[in-house]
């Protein structure tokens, strides 16, 4: 039974329609989760064939599931993650048990950010930085351009990411971090204004493919927060080309040769300024946004690709796309929402998505999770599009139990 192991899966994004794939690709899907909560709804996981609990931190844990699975007959082509934190854990397991093509080193180096910049320290593109150990005092002797950003070196979807003006500031941030996460070491590095773009990228034996080009919109509040996703449908020459010089170094350098990630850089007036790379695409509404614009799947190319075929990125259609997200100056119980019928209905709306169920607490952000709602939408320009999923987008109403 040729099989697809899943480490961690969400229940909406890109992880859960990577499964979907999987069983439109004719594999059997194992998905191992941390998650008592999934084992709980397991009638709402209908397109994973066995979900088991399992300590996703524990090597032996794992592999003691996989040589399970193994003597029941299974065939594991396949080990995988499209979770946060969790591909690096499955590419050291694919290259015990299966015949893995990308590189588990890479990898190491994409997903910790302390790695990254030491890594790419030389390069052009990335931003001034220092990094500060468990001596908090070490800051006091440096000397910092304001305004900087510090942040953890593990820190994912916004989280422990915080803005500072000035040095009183950053020791008042820098202690707060610390405080969270004592061992860990804290990057500060220069803030860098620009437009922002994600650039997902697929690597097929050295040969690059730019998937899609996304112009960020952030909300900066007491977290830097993602809230407008602008798919561009034409991208301008130069701006690609000076994309591909970035991607292409990052590829050599790390040696990729085969596998997904993503790049978040803000473009300068001195050039590209690399914000961060992950190893894996872009969750949330990434993949979808991808087939709305150009009508292939990402997530399903990628797996292709894991499994030594040839992904074939071929637009059957060209289309911008821009996806707002729902954020909420507010919190409480959520009781009910209301107006998602009345988006759907809206013109270029492709989809709406509603997260929390009522009853669920919830807060203004602070990290990427505290997005409540998207919507997606496709017109004949960006600024088209973007205007339809506000417009949508402003008919969803969080009705909250204020406490």
């Amino acid at each position: 039974m040729r099989t697809i192991i899943f480490i961690g899966l969400n229940k909406s994004g890109s992880s859960r329609e990577a499964v979907k794939a999987a069983n439109g690709l004719g594999y059997y899907t194992v998905v191992f989760t941390d998650q008592e909560k999934q084992i709980q709804q397991r009638s709402e996981y209908n397109d994973v064939h066995q979900l088991t609990l399992v300590d996703t931190r524990n090597m032996e844990e794992l592999r003691g599931q996989i040589r399970l699975l193994q003597k029941r007959g299974h065939e594991i082509v396949i080990i995988t993650s499209f979770v946060d934190n969790y591909v690096f854990t499955a590419s050291s397991l694919a290259d015990e048990f299966c015949e893995n093509l990308i590189s588990t080193e890479a990898i190491s180096i994409m997903e910790n950010k302390e790695k990254t910049r030491t890594f790419f320290s030389n390069q052009a593109f990335t931003p001034r930085f220092e990094l500060v150990t468990k001596d908090f005092h070490y800051l006091t002797k440096q000397t910092f351009n304001f305004p900087v950003v510090a942040k953890c070196a593990s820190s994912t979807g916004s989280k422990d990411v915080i803005f500072a003006s000035n040095m009183r500031e950053l020791e008042k941030n820098v202690a707060r971090l610390r405080t969270k996460n004592q061992n860990e070491t804290i990057i500060i590095e220069e803030y860098v204004e620009g437009d922002q773009y994600l650039v997902e990228v697929l690597v097929s034996d050295w040969k690059v493919h730019i998937a899609a080009i996304i112009k960020q919109e952030i909300t900066k509040g007491k977290r830097f927060i993602v809230t407008g996703y602008g798919l561009l449908a034409e991208v301008p020459v130069d701006l690609e080309d000076s994309l591909f010089d970035v991607i292409e170094t990052v590829v050599s350098s790390l040696a990729f040769k085969n596998g997904a990630f993503h790049l978040e850089l803000r473009l300068t007036a001195d050039g590209w300024r690399l914000i961060e790379i992950n190893p894996r695409i872009s969750g949330g509404a990434m993949n979808k946004m991808i087939h709305t614009a150009y009508g292939f799947s990402l997530v399903e190319e990628t797996l292709k690709l894991l499994a030594g075929e040839e992904p074939t990125l071929e637009k059957s259609t060209s289309h911008y796309v821009f996806t707002q997200y729902v954020i909420l100056e507010n919190k409480g119980y959520l009781e009910k929402i209301t107006g998602k019928s009345r988006a759907a209905a809206s013109p270029g709306v492709v989809d709406v998505y509603v997260k929390p169920k009522s009853g669920t607490y919830v807060t203004p952000p602070l990290s990427m999770g505290h997005r409540y709602a998207y919507v997606i939408a496709r017109g004949d320009s960006l600024d088209d599009a973007q205007s339809k999923a506000k417009q949508a987008a402003n008919e969803l109403t969080f009705h909250l139990k204020i406490e």
